[in-house]
């Protein structure tokens, strides 16, 4: 019986020697608080900032605070199985989300698993959430326009590829209309869409994807949800994700728009974070790096030059606020980061005037530049009209006391007015736009009252798609009004109205 047992002996250290066993360091800590959605560890001592770390329940989280004893990590997931002195790993790599062309036409969560009851998305690579920004070195600037089929934000406020604008204004504005109205026209433009619902009602995200399915624009789409059942943490880094996934098509030199709907609810969701992670409170509750929150996503919206693969990222955040009050602290924060603001009010939307875009405090910082020679031709003289327009309605009730001047003024910039109304979920292609806005331009509505505008441009463009395609299609590539053009809509408008038109060539 001994000897059996020597023999094993003999045989098992043998087989110790042939063995080359293979050990790597793991960086191991446990949880010592379990907050809401938010686990401070100790232990992680090597551990870096946004490194993803695994908790033996098979939940994940990411590292956003570091002290010099503890680390705080929001848990990407359902943070219930967690329990005190649970043991948790570092990965020892930053968080990534996969990414594909497969996700055109899906409904994903922040972490890129499919909300659609559809198959699961297969990886092509894998992109970190958190980015540096490219530097100016590999930019280039912003010249090609990116229609969103809107005639007063064509016209008045444009916006060009790689810009980004925000859209700004009360509750039940239009804000998201907007936002949706654009990608609805971006069919047939070659520009794929990742539209970022932050903190919103799935009945709403619902009635947005059914929107983009019934237009057939799903299928160039991207929809990020993180709504409002769940966690701050899939909250805080949805809008990341969203620009990952923008900048996996950028980077083989697609032009991409990214709606981030909307920051306000954002930066609440951080504000949650940062207080249970007992961060000192600022102005209005928000922690002191309120502002690179969100600099460093939407400095990420750009345009890259050719020598680089080309590319872009046009961003357009919304943000929601109180009372109109544009002076809060998240809405001059982001004012200051983005290249201009489309502002809506709510007395414009209560007047039906739609969309109601406030056209004095709207602005493009990129302005012309991001608009073909035809806009700039009719649009010219549009904002000044409506600003002279503004500044005359006041007097508007004291008529009988007004000159000609005066009163041919504020007859145009009502005219103006009614022109720039549009129905949502409707938008206008580029040769349409100057069409309408040629007409008005010339003057063809100075005698028309301002309660038949809305017909004439239903007829003018009725009849333009009946007897003038060939102007349409001449507007479409030559993307300017010529003399040719222009007497061939003088012939073709003459028996719409009794006026003569003036030459703007």
């Amino acid at each position: 019986m001994k000897h059996n047992i020597d023999d094993y002996i003999k045989k098992l250290e043998k087989q110790l020697v042939g063995e080359h066993v293979k050990s790597a360091p793991q960086e191991i800590g446990y949880v010592e608080e379990i907050r809401d959605g938010v686990v401070m560890a100790r232990g992680l001592s090597n551990a870096s900032y946004g490194e993803v770390v695994e908790f033996v329940s098979g939940v994940k989280g990411y590292i956003i605070d570091l002290t010099e004893d503890t680390a705080g990590i929001i848990v990407l997931g359902d943070y219930l199985p967690i329990v005190a002195n649970e043991q948790i790993k570092a990965l020892g790599y930053t968080l990534s989300i996969p990414v594909s062309d497969e996700l055109l036409g899906r409904v994903v969560d922040p972490l890129c698993s499919p909300q659609d009851n559809k198959a699961p998305i297969p990886a092509d690579k894998l992109y970190p959430v958190e980015k540096v920004a490219p530097t100016v070195v590999y930019r280039k600037g912003v010249t090609v326009p990116l229609l969103t089929g809107i005639k007063a934000i064509d016209a008045l406020i444009p916006i060009g590829r790689g810009q980004r604008e925000l859209i700004i204004g009360d509750r039940g504005t239009g804000k998201s209309t907007i936002a949706l109205d654009t990608i609805l026209n971006q069919i047939g433009q070659d520009v794929i869409c990742v539209y970022a619902g932050i903190g919103q009602k799935n009945s709403k995200m619902a009635l947005v994807i059914d929107l983009l399915k019934k237009h057939k624009a799903l299928d160039y789409t991207v929809v990020v949800n993180a709504s409002a059942s769940d966690s701050a943490s899939l909250q805080y880094i949805a809008p990341y994700s969203a620009c990952a996934i923008a900048e996996y098509f950028m980077d083989k030199g697609k032009d991409v728009l990214v709606i981030y709907d909307d920051l306000s609810k954002h930066a609440w969701a951080y504000r949650q974070i940062s207080l249970i992670l007992r961060r000192p409170a600022g102005r209005e509750a928000y922690p002191g790096d309120i502002f690179y929150l969100h600099s460093r996503l939407l400095e990420r919206a750009c345009r890259i030059d050719d020598k680089y693969g080309g590319g872009s990222i046009t961003a357009l955040p919304i943000v929601e606020t109180l009372e109109g009050d544009m002076a809060a602290y998240i809405p001059t924060n982001i004012i200051s980061i983005t290249d201009g603001q489309i502002f809506l009010e709510t007395d414009l939307f209560n007047a039906g005037i739609r969309p109601a875009i406030n056209v004095g405090i709207s602005v493009s910082r990129v302005g012309g530049n991001a608009q073909t020679k035809a806009m700039k031709q009719v649009a010219g003289k549009l904002k000044l009209d409506l600003a002279q327009y503004r500044e005359m309605a006041a007097f508007s009730q004291f008529e009988s006391d007004l000159d000609e001047e005066t009163k041919k003024l504020l007859n145009r910039g009502a005219k103006v007015t009614q022109v720039l109304k549009q129905d949502k979920n409707k938008p206008y292609t580029l040769e349409e736009e100057v069409v309408v806005l040629w007409a008005s331009h010339k003057g063809l509505l100075d005698l028309i009252p301002v309660a038949d505008v809305e017909a004439f441009e239903v007829k003018l463009l009725e009849l333009v798609h009946l007897r003038g395609e060939d102007i349409l299609a001449t507007i479409r590539k030559e993307k300017i009004i010529s003399e040719d053009t222009e007497k061939k809509l003088v012939s073709l408008t003459e028996g719409l109205v009794e006026a003569k038109p003036n030459s703007i060539i």
